[in-house]
C-alpha cells in the first residue's frame, strides 16, 4: 500500500501530477490521468507494481 500520494506507474507526486486513489485489496492507491489507460486496458503492465495484477483483465 502506498502512503505517497504519487503514481503507481510512474512515481510523479501529486506535487508534480493531479492523482486519482483507487482501491484494491482493501489498499488505496494512487495514478495519475496518464496511467489511467494502463489501468482499464493494460493491467498486466502493472504486474510487479500492484499485487495481483497478473489476475486482472483489461476492459
Amino acid at each position: 500500500m502506498s502512503t505517497e500520494k504519487a503514481c503507481l506507474v510512474c512515481k510523479k507526486s501529486s506535487e508534480e501530477t493531479p492523482v486519482t486513489k483507487f482501491y484494491y485489496q482493501k489498499s488505496e492507491f494512487y495514478i495519475c490521468p496518464q496511467h489511467i489507460p494502463v489501468l482499464i486496458h493494460k493491467p498486466h503492465e502493472l504486474i510487479g507494481l500492484l499485487d495481483g495484477a497478473d489476475k486482472l483483465q483489461g476492459a
